[in-house]
C-alpha cells in the first residue's frame, strides 16, 4: 500500500515566525533612520514616494503582481486597494512626523492605536492597564515637545491611526485564498500605493532623478523600509495568532529608540527614556483577539 509523500515545507515554514518578526522589528525603523539622513536633500514626500515607488518596482519584478489580481473576489481586490490607499497615506505621515519629532517619539505615539482598541474591544482589567500604561507614556511624550512642534504630532497621530488599519488589512491579506498569496497581495498594494502618493510626493522626489547616488539611496531606503519589513510582516502574521504577534509588537518602540541613538545620535532625556518605557510595557501588556 502505497502513501502519499508528506510535502516538503519551504524555506520560509522551517523558520520560525518569530524570526521573520525580529528581522521586521529592525528594518522597520532602521530604513526610516537612512531616510531621515537624506532629508538634508529632499523633502519628506518626496522621499516617502521613492521608498513607495522603489518597493513597488522591486516587488512587481520579483512576484510580478498584475498576474495575481484575476485570481481575487471583488472584496479582496478592495482590501488591496484600501491597504494601497493606507500605505502611500501612513508612509508619507510617518516621513513628515520624523522630520519634525524623535525616530523613538513616533515611534512609541505609533501604538497607541492598537492598544486602544484592544482595551475598547476585548475591556478586561488587564487592557485597560496596558492602555493607561500607553496613555501615561505617550502623555509625557507629547509635554515634553508639544509646545515646539504641534504639526509633528499631529501627524504622528494621523500615522498612529493608519497604523491600526495596516494591521487590520496585513492580517486579512496574510490569509490568503484563491491562490494567492499574502506576499502577492501586498505587491499589489504597493503598486496601488505608488500611484496614490504620486499627486503629492512626485514633484519633491524629481531631483533625485538627476544624482544617481542620491536615488540609490532613496531606492535602499525603499528596500530596507518596505519589502523586508512588510514581508517579514506577511510571514509573521500567517503563522502567529494575532494575540502573539500583539505581544511582539512590544520591541518596536524599543528598537526604534535604540536605532535612533545609533544611527541618528537622538538620545532621549530621562522624561522621554520613562515615556517609551510606559509605552513599551502597554504594548506587552494588552491582548487582542487570536
Amino acid at each position: 500500500m502505497f502513501t502519499r509523500a508528506t510535502p516538503t515545507p519551504s524555506l520560509a515554514d522551517r523558520v520560525p515566525p518569530h524570526a521573520f518578526f525580529i528581522v521586521s522589528a529592525v528594518f522597520h525603523y532602521l530604513g526610516p533612520s537612512f531616510a531621515v539622513l537624506l532629508f538634508a536633500s529632499l523633502a519628506p514626500p518626496g522621499v516617502a514616494w521613492l521608498r513607495i515607488a522603489s518597493a513597488g518596482l522591486v516587488f512587481a519584478l520579483w512576484r510580478r503582481p498584475w498576474r495575481a489580481w484575476a485570481g481575487l473576489n471583488a472584496r479582496d481586490r478592495w482590501v488591496v486597494i484600501a491597504m494601497g490607499a493606507v500605505l502611500a497615506l501612513m508612509n508619507t505621515a510617518f516621513y513628515e512626523a520624523i522630520a519634525r519629532l524623535p525616530l523613538a517619539t513616533v515611534g512609541a505615539i505609533e501604538f497607541l492605536g492598537p492598544i486602544a482598541l484592544a482595551a475598547l474591544g476585548f475591556r478586561s482589567r488587564r487592557n485597560f492597564a496596558a492602555l493607561s500604561f500607553a496613555v501615561a507614556g505617550v502623555w509625557l511624550l507629547t509635554d515634553a515637545r508639544l509646545a515646539g512642534e504641534p504639526l509633528g504630532y499631529v501627524l504622528s497621530f494621523a500615522n498612529c491611526a493608519l497604523f491600526v488599519l495596516y494591521i487590520f488589512l496585513g492580517h486579512r491579506m496574510s490569509a490568503g485564498g484563491g491562490g494567492v498569496s499574502g506576499v502577492d497581495r501586498l505587491a499589489l498594494s504597493m503598486l496601488v500605493a505608488a500611484v496614490a502618493a504620486l499627486p503629492f510626493g512626485f514633484r519633491d522626489a524629481a531631483p533625485a532623478f538627476a544624482d544617481f547616488w542620491l536615488l540609490a539611496a532613496a531606492v535602499g531606503v525603499g528596500v530596507s523600509s518596505s519589502v523586508i519589513p512588510y514581508v517579514c510582516d506577511q510571514l509573521a502574521m500567517r503563522r502567529l495568532p494575532r494575540a502573539s504577534f500583539a505581544l511582539l509588537l512590544s520591541l518596536l518602540p524599543a528598537s526604534a529608540a535604540a536605532i535612533g541613538v545609533l544611527v541618528l545620535g537622538q538620545v532621549p532625556t530621562s522624561v522621554e527614556v520613562v515615556g517609551i518605557g510606559l509605552v513599551i510595557a502597554g504594548v506587552a501588556l494588552h491582548r487582542s483577539e487570536g
